[in-house]
């Protein structure tokens, strides 16, 4: 017989499988010697009370044995005759590619940046020295923007495709079981680049192509329908069907598409900052403690206020983590966070940003609020001085509207420099920043602190654009074959909404070809 059931257990206890079946045991009232197995389902930390405890769904095989099930997607060797073109190699990109193998599609994946182990010296570049590569950086290259800030596989895209496909797949290529249980399930910066290898092996191993430094200049379209690609402006690449998988930093796919009269549309955002605690406050704001206890993981926040009817709201909150510097373009400051597996580092990052509507932004040109998210990222280089240096200000200095004599230590790696970010930020962000922060710290102890960092700015938390496309076909409403996906059309919004959204686009194309 087998039960499901919830459990909670103090942290100690957690990983003790003698005590996992103590705590089953009494629950279900049998024996210890009936129960043969168990297997925990779901794992989260409920830290709502003083004493914070671990809640488990578990399974428990009740005087029958526990089979594992063998989960393992194969990969068939695929013919050359139906090709599709995947431009972009981030998540959407690479898992549309094997679907397209599960579905006998043939891949091309043409990525402009370099494959991840070559992609490391360009970091290297931008860290210690502040040089931008406008094609190798920490958007653009093989495993796209996440994999090297994070890996983060929290989702709220259940609706949208097989979630736990995904973490399988993940699992196969080299990631912890554990995302497979975890609430808040995340791979790590330093193991995502062995896992993304992994798939683009496993993408070669069948027959598809992965083509590095290879950058859409163009697309050849006849009769209103997709014909190709050209590559570096000088290489044709056929197929007629082109999955659009950039991400939502290529700027440049969008001034492309409206060059050409393709219709792209202007869409809302969010910009702020990221503002950085010590891990220990946070800490001891969600644990309730002095000292966080061995057992639990660095901890995690999420905050949400409506001022004035926008929403200011944290973002890719990063436990033990570090704010990175992710410009794609020269004379430009864009900041985001990461966290490795181990989440050890001793600070503790979240974009905290407002929401940017149409209506802040007048005109009608679909690319205006790329502009109004480009003006306010060279306003931020202009203020560091060069070099990547970021503007920054301690939060209750900028609460108060005061220059802060000095910053505290922080882990942003090309320096923070002291600014007024009223400078900026515009009017409506910086006031609703101004409303908002004293009132996350009434929600959560110690928050609102002068030890607590604010650097500028945090702006790509989503695509300013949306390419369009039909609910049905996915396909754009005047291009036949051409599949807008993930972030950069304003589709998802995280590794596994875009990995998600990349299968649905190759099982959208593999519908085209049943017709």
């Amino acid at each position: 017989m087998q039960k499901d059931i919830e459990i909670t257990l103090p942290p100690h206890e957690v990983a003790d499988e003698k005590a996992i079946l103590e705590t089953l045991s009494k629950n279900l009232k049998v024996g210890r010697d009936q129960i043969k197995d168990f297997k925990i389902l779901k794992r989260s930390i409920d830290a709502r009370s003083r004493k914070v405890v671990y809640r488990m769904q578990v399974r428990v095989f009740i005087n029958e044995d526990y089979i594992p099930e063998e989960i393992s997607f194969k990969y068939p060797k695929i013919a050359d005759d139906k090709k599709v073109i995947i431009v972009g190699a981030g998540p959407a990109g690479l898992f549309a590619a094997l679907q397209c193998i599960e579905n006998g599609l043939k891949p091309i994946v043409v990525e402009r940046g370099k494959d991840v182990k070559q992609r490391r010296r360009d970091l290297a570049a931008i860290n210690k020295q502040g040089v931008v590569n406008t094609e190798s950086n920490y958007c653009y290259g093989e495993g796209g923007a996440g994999t090297y800030s994070d890996g983060k596989l929290y989702t709220r895209s259940n609706k949208r495709g097989d979630i736990n496909k995904v973490l399988q797949i993940f699992v196969q290529h080299g990631a912890d079981e554990d995302i497979m249980i975890d609430a808040r399930p995340h791979i790590g910066t330093n193991k995502l680049p062995h896992i993304i290898t992994a798939i683009r092996e496993t993408i070669l191993e069948a027959g598809g192509e992965v083509l590095f430094d290879s950058k859409l200049t163009d697309l050849i379209i006849k009769d209103g329908t997709v014909q190709g690609i050209i590559v570096n402006h000088e290489q044709e690449i056929a197929a007629n069907s082109v999955i659009l998988a950039t991400g939502h930093s290529a700027r440049d796919i969008y001034e492309l598409l409206n060059s050409k009269n393709i219709l792209i549309e202007a869409k809302p955002f969010a910009l702020g900052v990221r503002i950085e605690h010590p891990q220990n406050v946070i800490d001891q704001a969600q644990y309730h403690c002095d000292v966080r206890s061995e057992y639990l993981p660095p901890a995690y926040y999420s905050l949400v206020e409506q001022v004035k009817n926008r929403g200011v709201f944290s973002f890719c909150m990063c436990p033990g983590g570090i704010i990175a510097p992710c410009a794609t373009g020269l004379d430009e400051i864009v900041v985001n966070g990461w966290s490795p597996s181990k989440r050890n580092n001793p600070y503790a990052n979240s974009g905290t940003v407002v929401q940017v509507t149409l209506e802040d932004v007048q005109g009608y040109d679909p690319l205006r609020m790329l502009n109004f998210q480009s003006e306010i990222e060279q306003l931020a280089f202009e203020a560091g001085g060069g070099n990547l240096v970021a503007p920054a200000q301690r939060m209750i200095d900028f609460v108060e509207n005061k220059l802060s004599i000095d910053l505290p230590k922080n882990s942003y790696l090309p320096g923070t420099k002291s600014v007024m970010l009223d400078n900026i930020l515009p009017e409506f962000v910086s006031s609703s920043l101004r409303s908002a922060l004293p009132l996350f710290g009434r929600k959560m102890k110690g928050y609102y602190t002068n030890e607590a960092i604010l650097v500028g700015v945090e702006s790509r938390t989503s695509s300013p654009v949306r390419i369009p496309r039909d609910k049905e076909t996915f396909q754009h409403p005047q291009i036949k074959g051409l599949y807008p996906c993930a972030e950069g059309a304003g589709y998802a919004g995280g590794i596994v909404s875009a990995a998600i959204d990349g299968v649905n686009c190759a099982n959208a194309i593999l519908n085209q070809h049943k017709h």
